[in-house]
């Protein structure tokens, strides 16, 4: 009997391909270098600054950025967001994040990645591949969040992948957990130039070390 659970490997090879497939213009844009891959995990609460930051720098160091809403869409253009359909999209995602860090890619992954268990694979991953994992915890105050919030749902801000509104962000917000051990801190409330710099001058390090300021903008 052929298993329908979202861990199938067959469904999973047949996601990965469609992802491929739907990214195959970015996925070809940027040549990897082998032995240089690097693994860029933006981690907070809708709202809170990080496609921002990764379409920034992505514009400024040569890295693929995979957002999870996104990916999401391409997989279920009509997401039900329930918990079969998260484990779905992530075990997809994860494989094929994998796959372009195996390949010498920099990779942005743009999701919550909100706990520590949510973070876990990626460290596994990172590992597997042996390439370095810069985390980057973002923020920014509620009231600001909450009009961003507002804004996206109005589509006055740029972001057709998202669907999350400010009674999701406060469904979240009490489960997310701060990033534990090396990390970079965004408030995106300020300028995120400090932390924009910092970031590509890890990523152009010959090795990147996994240490960080205590706090950036």
């Amino acid at each position: 009997m052929t298993s329908n659970l979202p861990n199938d490997e067959s469904q999973v090879t047949a996601d990965v391909t469609a992802l491929q497939n739907a990214l195959h213009d970015e996925l070809g844009r940027i040549k990897p270098v082998p032995s240089s891959g690097a693994l860029v995990a933006l981690c907070g609460l809708p709202g809170t600054g990080k496609s921002h930051f990764a379409a920034a720098l992505a514009s400024r160091s040569p890295c693929l950025v995979l957002g999870s809403d996104r990916l999401r869409k391409i997989l279920k253009p009509q997401p039900r967001y329930t918990r079969e359909e998260h484990a779905r999209v992530f075990r997809a995602a994860h494989t094929l994040l994998e796959s372009l860090l195996a390949q010498g890619h920099r990779v942005i992954f743009d999701a919550t990645n909100l706990t520590d268990r949510a973070r876990e694979p990626l460290r596994d991953i990172a590992a597997r591949v042996n390439v370095p994992l810069l985390l980057v915890q973002f923020d920014a105050p509620p009231t600001i969040v909450r009009q961003r919030l507002a804004r996206r749902s109005r589509g006055e801000i740029d972001d057709t992948w998202s669907d999350a509104d400010w009674r999701i962000y406060c469904r979240l917000y009490p489960g997310h957990e701060p990033v534990t051990g090396p990390h970079l801190f965004v408030d995106s409330s300020q300028s995120i130039e400090p932390a924009l710099e910092e970031m590509v001058k890890l990523l152009e390090r010959d090795n990147p070390p996994i240490s960080y300021p205590e706090r950036s903008g």
